[in-house]
C-alpha cells in the first residue's frame, strides 16, 4: 500500500513539474441591482500568448477562485441575462484579488433568456453531482418518475419504485428538504408531479453532513423551476396524449428589485391502462399437484391539481425573506379485475372466481414554508432559517366483489402532519476554508384507520381491520470544515441524529417504541491531478428507518392469494458507504467514473411465506410478503458515464453501473393466521446485476432535434426468486416554432412496450408443500404524447461553448 501512494505520489509531482507556474486568481461576482451573489457566472482568461481560453465559475456565494499560469490575459465575466463586462488587461504575476465584480442585467436581450435551458454538461461538486433537465424531449408531457429514471445512476422500474446504483433505499428531497409534493406514499405523488416544474436533479451519492443521515444509497435533491428575471415572465405547456393522457402546466414569475412572486401551476388528467399475471405452481414431496393462475387487469383514472406561490421580499442588499404555499387534489378511480382460475395437476380448470376491487381515492396535500436568508457580509459568511409545516390528508374507499356478489366494503382514512425546523451557518475562514454549523428537528404525527366491513357493513370474522398512530421525531446536529490548498480540497463533517419512534396497534393496544442516538461521520476529498484530471474520495454512514408503512401490520385485500403486511418489530439498517470517483476530459469526450462499496446491517428486505389458508371454501396456498431485518449485506459496483460531442448537431451519452450483492444466511420463524410456525431459511446470496443507459440528440435539417434514449436493465437473483432483464426505448422529436418562443414536442415512451417486469419467487428450504409464482408486471403501456409549450418574455438561451477550466470548483 505503501508502494503505492508513493507511486502516484510521485506521478503527481511529474505532472505537477512539467507545467509552468501558476498563480491563483480570486474574486466575487454579484447582481448589481440586488448586490445578491451570482452563482454559475464566468470568468473568462484568453492568454495572449498562446490564445488558450481557461476560466471558471463562480459558488453559491458569487466567488471564484482560479488557477492560470503566469503571464498576460484579457479577461472578461459572464452571465446568461446580464451584460459581459470587460475588465482591463492585466499581467498576471503573483496571486491577485479582483475584488467584487457587479453585473447589470441587460434588458435589450431579457426576452433571449430561458428557464428551461439546453444545458448537457454535469456539475461536479465534492458530495454531489448536479444533472440540469435542460431540453429533455423524452420527458416532455412526463411526470417527475419519468425525469429520474433519465437521470445516471438512477432507475425507476415498473411499479414506480426508485433505485440509485440498484439500491432503493434512497431519500428523496424537495428544493433540500422533505416536501408535501412527495406526499404520503411517495411513487404516486411523483407521478403526479409534472416534469417541466423541474429545473435539475442532485445526486448525492456520497452525502457530507449537512444532508439527512437517511437513504442507504443516497439523496435524490429535486430542484424546482423558480424565476430569476426581472420583469414579468413564464412559460404554459399544453400536452396530450394516448393512453388518455391531458395535461395543462405554467410557471409565472414577476421579480423587481425589492420582491419576486413566482407560481407554478398544473392540472393533468390520466387513464392509464395496466396488466399483471401470475401462474403459481404448487408442489409437494417435489411432485406437482395443482396450478392456479390470477389474470389483473388495472384501470387507473386519476385527475390531479396543484400550485404553489411564492414571495420573496428582499429585506436589504444581503437578506430576503421567502414564503411559499403548495396545495394538491388528487383525485382517483381505479378498477383492478383479478380472474383467478384453478387447476388440477393437468391444467384441468376446477373453478373461476372474478375478483373487482372499485377504488375510489381523494388526497390532499398542504405545505406551508418560510425561509430566511443573511448574506452577513461580502465574504461569504451566511445564516440561512427554514420553518416548515404540511398537512396530507388521503381518504380511500373500495368496495370489492367476487363472481358479481359484493363481498367486502373497505377504507382507508390517512392524516400525516409534519413540522421542520432548520438553521444553517457557513463561515468562511481566511480564502481557502469554510466551516458550517446547522440544527435540524423534524416531527411527524400520522394515524391510519383501515377498516374492512363485509356486504352488510359488519366486521369479518376474524376482523383484518387495522388503525394505528405513528410518531416519529428527528433532532439532528451537524459540523462541517472545508478547506483547499492548491489542487487538493476536503470537506469533513460530523452529524449526530436522535429519533424517537412511537408506534400504537389502536385495535389490540400493542406499542412499540424505538429512541436511539446515532454518530454519522462523512469525509469528502478531490484533488485536481492536471486541468483534465480529477479524483474524489467520499465516505459517509447512513441509516434506513422503517416507513410506517413497513411497520402497520394489516394486510392487503386486492388478492386472497398474494397479500403484502408491514412488520411493527422492524429495525433501522445502517450502512457505511466508500466512493471513489475519477473524472477526465479528452477533448470532446468526457469520462466520468467510479467505485463504489456499501456494507449494511440489519438489512430490511421484503420476504415472501407460505400459508395455507381456506378461501372460497378451499385449502389454498397464499404468498404472504412481509419485510423483515436481515443479517447483513456487501454491495460493491463500478460506474461509468459519458459524454461526447464529436459534431455541433451531435450528442452521445452512455451511463454504465455494474453492481454485485452478498447476503447472509438467515432463518426465520413466522406465525400463520391459523396459529401455525413456520421457519424458512433464506440461503447465502452472491449476485450481481448491471444496467446501461444510452442517449443521443442529433439536429435534423429544419432544424429539427431528435432525441433516442436507450436502456436495459440486467437479471437479478436473490434468495426467493430471480427476475428478468428489461428493455425500454424512447423515441423524442421536437421543432421550435414562431421564433422560438414556442416548441413542439412529439414523445414515444416505451416504444416496444417492454417495460414489463417478469419474476420467479419461490421458498427454496420452506417445508411442503411448495408454491413457485411466476410473475409478469406492467404498470403502464407505451404512452405517446404531444406537448407545445409557449414562452412569454423567454427565449431559449444559447448553450454557453464549452472551454477548458483551470480549477474554478468550489467545495
Amino acid at each position: 500500500m505503501k508502494k503505492i501512494t508513493i507511486f502516484f505520489f510521485l506521478i503527481g509531482i511529474s505532472v505537477y513539474a512539467q507545467k509552468p507556474q501558476k498563480i491563483t486568481i480570486s474574486g466575487k461576482i454579484i447582481e448589481a441591482s440586488s448586490n445578491q451573489p451570482l452563482e454559475y457566472a464566468t470568468l473568462i482568461l484568453t492568454s495572449l500568448k498562446t490564445k488558450k481560453v481557461t476560466g471558471g465559475v463562480t459558488d453559491i456565494n458569487g466567488k471564484f477562485s482560479i488557477d492560470v499560469p503566469k503571464g498576460p490575459y484579457n479577461m472578461k465575466v459572464e452571465f446568461i441575462g446580464f451584460k459581459t463586462k470587460q475588465l482591463p488587461q492585466k499581467t498576471l504575476s503573483e496571486n491577485t484579488n479582483l475584488g467584487t465584480i457587479a453585473l447589470k442585467e441587460d434588458t435589450e436581450t431579457l426576452d433571449e433568456v430561458e428557464i428551461i435551458a439546453e444545458k448537457s454538461t454535469v456539475e461536479i461538486r465534492l458530495d454531489k453531482k448536479i444533472y440540469n433537465v435542460g431540453k429533455d424531449m423524452t420527458i416532455k408531457g412526463g411526470n417527475a418518475s419519468d425525469v429520474l429514471d433519465n437521470v445516471p445512476s438512477v432507475n425507476v422500474d415498473a411499479e414506480g419504485a426508485v433505485s440509485l446504483r440498484g439500491n432503493e433505499n434512497v431519500r428523496i428531497l424537495i428544493d433540500g428538504k422533505p416536501s408535501a409534493l412527495v406526499g404520503l406514499n411517495g411513487t404516486d405523488a411523483l407521478r403526479n408531479l409534472p416534469a417541466d416544474a423541474i429545473e435539475k436533479v442532485e445526486v448525492i451519492t456520497s452525502p457530507s453532513a449537512r444532508y439527512d443521515a437517511e437513504g442507504t444509497a443516497g439523496i435524490l435533491n429535486i430542484i424546482l423551476r423558480k424565476g430569476k428575471v426581472t420583469g414579468f415572465n413564464g412559460s404554459l405547456n399544453l400536452s396530450a396524449g394516448n393512453p388518455d393522457l391531458f395535461q395543462l402546466s405554467g410557471n409565472l414569475n414577476y421579480r423587481t428589485k425589492k420582491f419576486n412572486i413566482f407560481t407554478n401551476l398544473g392540472y393533468s388528467f390520466r387513464n392509464g391502462p395496466g396488466n399483471s399475471f401470475s401462474d403459481f405452481t404448487n408442489l409437494e414431496n417435489g411432485i406437482i399437484t395443482d396450478f392456479r393462475t390470477e389474470d389483473r387487469t388495472f384501470q387507473r383514472k386519476n385527475n390531479n391539481y396543484n400550485g404553489s406561490l411564492g414571495l420573496e421580499y428582499y429585506l436589504n442588499d444581503n437578506s430576503s425573506i421567502t414564503g411559499t404555499f403548495f396545495y394538491r387534489d388528487n383525485n382517483g378511480d381505479d378498477t383492478a379485475t383479478n380472474i383467478t382460475n384453478f387447476l388440477d395437476a393437468n391444467r384441468i380448470s376446477l373453478n373461476e372466481i372474478t375478483r373487482i376491487e372499485n377504488e375510489s381515492e381523494d388526497g390532499v396535500n398542504k405545505q406551508f414554508s418560510l425561509n430566511y436568508a443573511n448574506n452577513l457580509d461580502d465574504d461569504g459568511q451566511k445564516l440561512t432559517i427554514d420553518f416548515q409545516i404540511s398537512d396530507n390528508n388521503e381518504n380511500e374507499f373500495s368496495d370489492i366483489t367476487d363472481n358479481n356478489t359484493l363481498s367486502e366494503l373497505n377504507s382507508q382514512f390517512t392524516k400525516s402532519t409534519n413540522t421542520l425546523f432548520q438553521v444553517d451557518y457557513v463561515l468562511p475562514i481566511g480564502e481557502k476554508h469554510q466551516l458550517e454549523l446547522g440544527h435540524k428537528s423534524e416531527f411527524q404525527d400520522l394515524n391510519s384507520d383501515f377498516r374492512v366491513r363485509d356486504a352488510n357493513g359488519n366486521p369479518l370474522t376474524p376482523d383484518p381491520s387495522n388503525n394505528i398512530d405513528f410518531k416519529q421525531n428527528i433532532y439532528a446536529h451537524y459540523a462541517q470544515f472545508g478547506s483547499k490548498y492548491d489542487k487538493f480540497s476536503y470537506l469533513l463533517g460530523l452529524r449526530v441524529e436522535t429519533t424517537e419512534i412511537d408506534l400504537l396497534l389502536i385495535n389490540t393496544g400493542e406499542e412499540s417504541d424505538k429512541n436511539f442516538t446515532q454518530v454519522f461521520p462523512t469525509v469528502n476529498l478531490g484533488y485536481e491531478l492536471n486541468d483534465t484530471d480529477n479524483i474524489t474520495l467520499g465516505y459517509s454512514r447512513r441509516l434506513r428507518r422503517p416507513r410506517f408503512w413497513f411497520l402497520n401490520p394489516f394486510e392487503t385485500r386486492s388478492s386472497a392469494t398474494a397479500v403484502f403486511k408491514g412488520n411493527p418489530d422492524l429495525t433501522p439498517t445502517f450502512t457505511n458507504s466508500y466512493d471513489l470517483g475519477y473524472i477526465t476530459r479528452l477533448g470532446k469526450l468526457t469520462l466520468n467514473s467510479s467505485v463504489y462499496y456499501q456494507r449494511s446491517t440489519d438489512l430490511i428486505r421484503p420476504v415472501s411465506i407460505i400459508e395455507e389458508r381456506i378461501v372460497n371454501g378451499q385449502p389454498t396456498n397464499v404468498f404472504v410478503r412481509q419485510p423483515l431485518n436481515l443479517n447483513s449485506e456487501d454491495r460493491y459496483g463500478f460506474e461509468l458515464t459519458t459524454n461526447y460531442n464529436p459534431l455541433k448537431w451531435m450528442r452521445l451519452s452512455t451511463t454504465f453501473n455494474y453492481f454485485k450483492f452478498m447476503t447472509d444466511e438467515f432463518s426465520f420463524t413466522s406465525t400463520a393466521t391459523d396459529g401455525t410456525e413456520i421457519t424458512t431459511l433464506l440461503p447465502e446470496v452472491n449476485n450481481d446485476s448491471w444496467f446501461v443507459r444510452f442517449n443521443s440528440r442529433i439536429t435534423l435539417p429544419a432544424k429539427i432535434q431528435w432525441q433516442t434514449r436507450v436502456r436495459y436493465r440486467g437479471p437479478q437473483e436473490n434468495a426467493q426468486g430471480k427476475r428478468d432483464g428489461i428493455f425500454v426505448t424512447n423515441l423524442a422529436f421536437s421543432k421550435d416554432l414562431f421564433k422560438e418562443k414556442a416548441t413542439l414536442v412529439l414523445n414515444v415512451n416505451d416504444l416496444f412496450n417492454g417495460r414489463i417486469r417478469r419474476s420467479q419467487t419461490f421458498n427454496p428450504s420452506q417445508e411442503n408443500p411448495s408454491t413457485i409464482a411466476d410473475q409478469e408486471f406492467q404498470w403502464r403501456e407505451r404512452q405517446i404524447t404531444l406537448s407545445f409549450t409557449y414562452r412569454f418574455n423567454q427565449k431559449k438561451k444559447r448553450e454557453r461553448p464549452q472551454r477548458e477550466y483551470d480549477g474554478g470548483e468550489a467545495f
